[in-house]
């Protein structure tokens, strides 16, 4: 599949989406545990549990927002052995979002071998090997650790998801799932990857966009991500599956001007090459966060198939209304956190790169 065909591949796997309208299951409540559920994507996973009126148990150190759910029953313990808490206990279905080692994921799912009857699997698009070819699936082959022994997460993350994957897999066989998401965005997202392209086009003036405006980016709104996981949840459902918009259904262009109508900006874009984008290093410096260039290593970052997912009952929101809301929440942070991304380009540095790029083609 090429770059054209997976895009193509995308549209009709969005209009499926559309077409197919909610995909929630009539169920009695199930007895559901969390381990974790107070950091940016678990209490997402709370609210669209709660909604359908499942009981919640949280499992965690206690230590990241103590006192979120005071409603919902919580264990204290770690992942790395301390899971006393969890023992004699029986729910319906285990989430796992907080599984970054192997060896910690093979002792919880272990554990509960026999006192759950499903097990879903949080991991990342990052256990691929690479993100090179468009219309990434499923069954493409995964990354492999650096080093045999190696927990080094920052070097080895996805390699290590793989084996979190793998871990789960063995142990529950066909009564598990493994969601694979994009970036996750949305309302609570503080690692700014997605966060920074609407606060900086309400900021206004000249801005600097990499690529043009057709080019594709993906990512997964975090409510959307946590329907799908109820919707995994509630309907038993086994396998595989990519969390991301379809490949080609949103654009670069999409995500700044719809900030910029939302904020009545007057911002002013100017799009740099991927030439200009590669002499400045801004794509492995997260500098220009959740776009990739379309040649090159990454070339399918953000063409990714989710036509899996999309065929068991993932849906997507409107792009603008994950802006909205996104720029909703950040306006409600720390005065600190609003003024200093930790993604992006900050204005000294935008204003440098946009003068060597006016220099270098004339410009002034």
């Amino acid at each position: 599949m090429n770059r054209r065909q997976a895009m193509k591949f995308g549209a009709a796997t969005l209009a499926a989406s559309v077409i197919g309208g909610s995909a929630f299951a009539e169920t009695k409540p199930l007895r559901v545990l969390i381990l974790g559920g107070t950091g940016f994507i678990g209490p997402h996973f709370v609210s669209s549990l709660r909604e359908a009126g499942h009981k919640l148990t949280l499992f965690n150190r206690g230590k990241r927002n103590p006192g979120l759910f005071p409603d919902v029953e919580t264990l204290h313990g770690d992942r790395h052995g301390q899971l006393d808490a969890l023992k004699n206990r029986d729910w319906d279905v285990v989430i796992d979002n907080s599984g970054f080692l192997p060896k910690d994921v093979k002792l919880s799912a272990d554990l509960l071998k026999g006192h759950t009857q499903y097990y879903l699997f949080i991991s990342s698009i990052s256990a691929y090997a690479n993100l090179t070819p468009p219309g990434i699936d499923e069954d493409y082959k995964l990354a492999s650790l650096s080093a045999p022994d190696s927990e080094d997460i920052n070097k080895d993350y996805g390699a290590l998801k793989a084996l979190c994957e793998q871990a789960v897999e063995a142990t529950y066989g066909s009564a598990c799932s493994i969601v694979r998401p994009s970036y996750i965005v949305g309302p609570g997202d503080t690692s700014d990857r997605f966060t920074y392209w609407p606060v900086r086009t309400a900021r206004g003036g000249e801005m600097l966009v990499p690529g043009t405006a057709r080019d594709p980016v993906q990512f997964i709104d975090v409510r959307d991500l946590a329907d799908f996981v109820r919707v995994c949840v509630e309907q038993r459902i086994p396998g595989r599956y990519n969390a991301c918009n379809p490949p080609g259904c949103v654009t670069m262009g999409d995500v700044v001007e719809t900030a910029k109508r939302l904020t009545r900006a007057d911002t002013r874009f100017t799009w740099v090459d991927p030439a200009f984008v590669e002499k400045q290093k801004l794509v492995d410096s997260n500098e220009l966060p959740i776009w990739a260039p379309p040649t090159g290593e990454y070339a399918g970052t953000a063409l990714v198939s989710s036509a899996r997912a999309v065929a068991r009952g993932m849906r997507f929101r409107e792009v603008s209304t994950t802006i909205a809301d996104t720029l909703a929440w950040h306006s409600q942070r720390p005065a600190e956190q609003q003024k200093k991304l930790r993604a992006g380009l900050t204005p000294e540095r935008e204003a440098e790169l946009l003068k060597l790029w006016h220099a270098s083609h004339g410009a002034t």
